[in-house]
């Protein structure tokens, strides 16, 4: 045999070994925990958040979902009225009732959504040191599902890093770590704190209608920059983007590392896809951020339209 293969086999073991001291679960919310970061929401920063409420100002974070949305592959959405008809079908009661009812085709994790902590994992093992094998069915998580995760009204936080790097899109691939995310952090007047939310403006969800550009690569948090935010006890992340992390990756040999370090390692979830642009416009840094998300038993990710309020 070659040399070349045995130097493949030996990086191959020195990087499971290497992977092997990461002791990344049990989760410091306990070995048996299955709502991660949503452990460090509490009443008192609930009562905290709704006293930034000064204007009575909603904002909807989420996007229209459709079949036009920008998506993952294979990703795909269809909606089927049933009682599409001319007007003249079947009338109930003596009062003429008429009624129109419709069948969702699609995937979850499509549009704005929040990704649980059954979504993405490290060689099979997700939040928690949850193996696929003891929990992942084809009719639904057994554990993970995004139907447990609690109602979040908590503080939001939105670093408009556009604006801190002067530019209307921020260019693909473009990472923010330390250094980007305290400088946002200064430049809005705010410090990310234990149960907040944090969402990134980047201006690329002004790109959406062209499809191809928009799905090819995003700004978005690097890897520095998630372990900033996690050990922060943030309890989501949320972007403009489709993907919130920085694509190209930092790395170019791996694949998702920050969806890794944030929901397998750490429980935070992530907040993909989320409808920023008023919310910069209106020069919002912190506010009042409200998310109880569709209760579909097993569900890894959820179609989501969060609520900002100021």
């Amino acid at each position: 045999m070659k040399a070349a293969p045995f130097a493949a086999i030996a990086a191959t073991l020195i990087a499971g070994a290497a992977f092997a001291a990461d002791n990344w679960y049990p989760s410091k919310y306990g070995a048996n925990d299955t709502i991660g970061a949503a452990n460090n929401l509490s009443p008192a920063s609930t009562l905290a958040a709704a006293k930034l409420v000064k204007l009575g100002k909603t904002y909807a974070l989420g996007v229209v979902t459709g079949p036009d949305t920008p998506a993952y592959p294979p990703r795909t959405y269809q909606l089927v009225v049933t009682q599409s008809n001319d007007g003249t079908g079947q009338l109930l009661g003596s009062n003429k009732a008429t009624a129109n009812d419709d069948i969702l085709m699609s995937y979850v994790g499509i549009g704005s959504q929040l990704d649980g902590l059954g979504h993405l994992g490290i060689d099979h093992r997700y939040y928690n040191g949850n193996h696929a094998k003891d929990f992942v069915a084809p009719d639904g998580l057994k554990k993970l599902g995004t139907e447990s995760v609690p109602p979040i009204a908590t503080r939001g936080i939105l670093l408009d890093m556009a604006k801190l790097l002067k530019t209307k899109v921020v260019p693909a691939g473009r990472a923010f770590n330390r250094k980007e995310i305290e400088a946002a952090e200064k430049a809005a007047g705010v410090t990310i704190a234990k149960g907040d939310v944090v969402i990134f403006h980047t201006g690329w969800m002004s790109l959406a209608a062209d499809k191809k550009k928009f799905m090819g690569g995003e700004p978005g948090l690097g890897k520095e920059g998630a372990e900033l935010l996690a050990a922060r006890g943030v309890v989501a992340v949320g972007a403009d983007t489709w993907g919130v992390e920085a694509v190209p990756f930092e790395v170019k040999t791996e694949a998702f590392p920050v969806h890794q370090i944030l929901l397998a390692k750490n429980g935070v979830y992530l907040l993909e896809g989320m409808n920023t642009a008023a919310l910069a416009a209106d020069g919002a840094t912190e506010f009042l951020f409200v998310l109880g998300q569709p209760r579909l038993q097993g569900a890894v990710q959820a179609v989501i339209n969060p609520i900002a309020i100021r």
